[in-house]
């Protein structure tokens, strides 16, 4: 975005707004402005009003096209330069503005370009590369903030050209460098409690549009039956989710499609989610502010005493990357793309 692009949107918030080092800007109140950089975070000196706070929102919205009132206290859109900008106001917060402007500074970064970063070990990026090309469903998971949607794009990104792929996100923020692609994007229901179209939605439409692929940008509620019941379809995919390991992240997706209705039932879900997920990477924001993945895990699909099996393939012991016990999901979807078994290991 140019210089005077940010000046006219974001005001007094510009500066960091175009500094490259800052990941995000957050708002507490017009007194208390924060941001964050290299993963850590600094109470800035800046101090506005209530209506400089309100006016920044205000211009930041007329792009997006989305709404903020007192029916609608919470709002979350992407804005012109690809931040996302999340607002709550009172009475959801008890007396100012709370805003987030989330950058995405490394979002067109490729799987080698994050292993050059120390994100991953290179073993670990030519595994997820093959895994990619193979066809393998993939889950990223991980706490706010510790990368899982640079992860997802950078996976994403290694997709072959020749594929079709769909991504189905709450705010567009995936921006992977592939030929065929469509994007699809929530949308809040209007004045009148009508047009709303969430995820679960979504997902649905996109298998009418011939994808090859299909990427939820977070699983969050009961859109996880509708992923599952799509990658169990033959389709392959790939998704994020919060958890705090990759075993609970299996678990996770385990709970959450019994949100769907009462007719779900748990003795379905768990095969179901054996045999949709194949890999789960597991990322992590450090005391120091380094993003990495901690873990490569795989669902091997076998099942007992209603828990499903997870090996660890790589783990992060603090220092270096240790090799698991696990093997790599599915050697017939390799064989047939044409990937030895070195490869999973090896360029």
């Amino acid at each position: 975005m140019p210089v005077q692009d940010f000046a006219m949107t974001f005001g007094p918030l510009a500066s960091f707004m175009s500094d490259n080092e800052v990941e995000e800007v957050w708002i507490n109140s017009p007194e208390r402005i924060f941001i964050a950089r290299a993963g850590k975070n600094e109470l800035t000196n800046l101090l506005l009003s209530g209506e400089d706070v309100r006016n920044i929102v205000e211009r930041a919205l007329m792009w997006s096209g989305r709404r903020l009132d007192l029916s609608h206290p919470f709002v979350d859109a992407r804005l012109p330069d690809g931040s996302r900008l999340h607002v709550a106001i009172p009475e959801i917060t008890p007396e100012h503005w709370a805003v987030n402007i989330r950058k995405h500074l490394l979002r067109n970064l490729s799987l080698r370009d994050l292993a050059t970063r120390e994100a991953m070990s290179p073993s670990i990026a030519t595994l997820l590369a093959n895994s990619v090309r193979a066809g393998v469903n993939i889950l990223v998971s991980g706490g706010t903030q510790a990368g899982k949607t640079t992860m997802l794009n950078a996976l994403v990104s290694a997709i072959p050209v020749q594929e079709r792929v769909i991504t189905i996100e709450e705010v567009f923020e995936l921006k992977p460098n592939l030929p065929d692609i469509i994007s699809l994007q929530t949308r809040s229901a209007n004045l009148q409690g009508e047009g709303e179209i969430p995820l679960r939605r979504l997902i649905k439409e996109s298998l009418r549009m011939r994808p090859s692929r299909i990427i939820v940008g977070e699983v969050r509620e009961a859109e996880a039956l509708d992923l599952l019941i799509a990658l169990n379809s033959g389709l392959p995919g790939m998704g994020t989710i919060h958890a705090n390991s990759a075993r609970d992240a299996i678990v996770k997706l385990q709970t959450l499609p019994l949100l769907a209705g009462e007719n779900i039932s748990q003795k379905f879900i768990g095969p179901t989610v054996a045999a949709a997920i194949d890999l789960v990477v597991q990322v992590s924001l450090d005391s120091a502010g380094a993003r990495r993945i901690v873990e490569v895990a795989s669902v091997t699909g076998r099942m007992e005493n209603d828990r499903i099996e997870v090996e660890t393939l790589w783990l992060w012991n603090n220092d270096t990357y240790e090799r698991g016990l696990g093997s790599p999901p599915h050697p017939q979807k390799f064989a047939k793309v044409g990937l030895p078994i070195a490869s999973w290991w090896n360029g």
